[in-house]
């Protein structure tokens, strides 16, 4: 990756002292990085010591008048690649969505057209007030890229999401962000994601609890990579991840057919919760005391199996994934056999996995299981297109 400047907006929680860890990461790896350090943030770090490691002196007063002669707040972020806020906290999203511009940081975030990223820390009951996830929901609309937090015990003691990812993460998301090593590019994969839902009448369906978000994260680090991907998306509501070409279906025999149209590709993911079965819809409401009783299921037809069965249409690598709430490994295995796919990522889904924003995950292939740790979604994809872009360059085996 060539050389970037990174401004640099250290905000105002414990979890601050990271940001100086974030600084040396950024300059090893060749980056620039300007610091700006708010009045919350100088609580926990010193400007000394940011500009200690940043190499740069560091910017904290809207109100200089050397810098702002030549309306410094403006030449700062033209004059980066772009943005991080680290820690991104509760109150500082929560101005930068109000458009609030009352200190040099939100001054520079308002007065930008710089991509940003957000990496946030905050306690777990601030994470999940619905304040917060309604001001990340509008920074996300607008463009802003805010990371999932990790999950853990916290300096208060309390345990749950809130923590500040990792700094390894918070690398790999500046990478996606600046258009990091694009190993995928001119290769073709698809990606299934969400549930289907299959009809009983015009208002009725069969269904499951998928959410869409695991495959579209996939979708979209893929894309990152410089894939072009294929998204079938089932009934959701997710926004198209950028560099996607979307197909929406509703039901399995929809979502056959467009896997089937899809094709040839290098790889396919599917990361659908595809229903097993559906039954002769009505064509009119069924009345209550007039419905049958019964529901005679017909069977669906299996994508993955029809994806991975041998032939010169299939695809290098198959990947498929095992939703289980009881022996998942063995279950994985199992599947992984009977469907010919290449690897099963297997996850527990009898918590809140469906519909959450993290998940554990086991990757079963023919060398073996990973078991990979309880990590927020868009991480698990990173980490799940960095394993298929090394397997499709033969870097590693299938």
């Amino acid at each position: 990756m060539a050389t970037k400047r990174i401004l640099l907006i250290v905000g105002g929680g414990i979890a601050a002292y990271k940001a100086l860890e974030l600084v040396r990461a950024l300059k090893k790896a060749g980056h620039g990085v300007l610091p700006v350090l708010t009045a919350g943030g100088s609580r926990f770090v010193t400007a000394l010591s940011l500009a200690a490691l940043a190499e740069e002196r560091v910017r904290d007063d809207l109100w200089n008048l050397d810098d702002e002669a030549a309306m410094g707040h403006i030449a700062l972020s033209r004059a980066s690649d772009l943005i991080v806020v680290c820690p991104a906290t509760a109150d500082l999203m929560a101005r930068m969505a109000a458009g609030i511009a009352d200190d040099l940081a939100t001054t520079l975030l308002l007065a930008t057209d710089t991509p940003v990223l957000c990496a946030p820390a905050m306690n777990v009951r601030m994470w999940q007030h619905a304040a917060t996830i309604a001001n990340v929901a509008t920074l996300r609309a607008r463009g802003v890229a805010v990371m999932e937090p990790d999950e853990g015990t916290m300096a208060c003691g309390e345990f749950g999401p809130g923590r500040l990812p990792e700094v390894p993460a918070i690398m790999a998301a500046i990478g996606a962000q600046l258009g990091g090593p694009r190993t995928l590019t001119g290769k073709h994969i698809i990606v299934t994601a969400g549930p289907t839902h299959e009809p009983i009448d015009p208002v009725r369906y069969l269904a499951n609890r998928s959410s869409g978000k695991q495959g579209f994260a996939i979708a979209q680090a893929l894309a990152e990579q410089g894939a072009a991907v294929t998204l079938i998306a089932g009934p959701v509501t997710l926004p198209t991840p950028p560099g996607c070409a979307r197909i929406d279906v509703t039901t399995a025999r929809e979502m056959a057919a467009a896997a089937s149209a899809a094709m040839p590709a290098d790889a396919a993911v599917c990361v659908a919760a595809v229903a097993d079965w559906h039954v002769d819809a009505s064509a009119d409401k069924l009345k209550k005391g007039s419905a049958p009783r019964v529901l005679t299921l017909i069977e669906n037809p299996d994508i993955l199996a029809t994806i991975a069965a041998p032939g010169p249409a299939r695809p290098q690598l198959v990947v498929g994934f095992a939703a289980e709430t009881g022996d998942v490994v063995a279950h994985a295995v199992a599947k992984r056999s009977r469907k010919s796919a290449d690897w099963i990522v297997a996850n527990d889904v009898s918590g809140d996995v469906m519909g959450g924003d993290l998940n554990a995950v086991h990757l079963v292939t023919a060398a073996g299981v990973e078991d990979w740790p309880r990590l927020a979604k868009s991480e698990v994809a990173r980490r799940l297109a960095d394993h298929i872009a090394r397997a499709l360059s033969n870097e590693s085996p299938v």
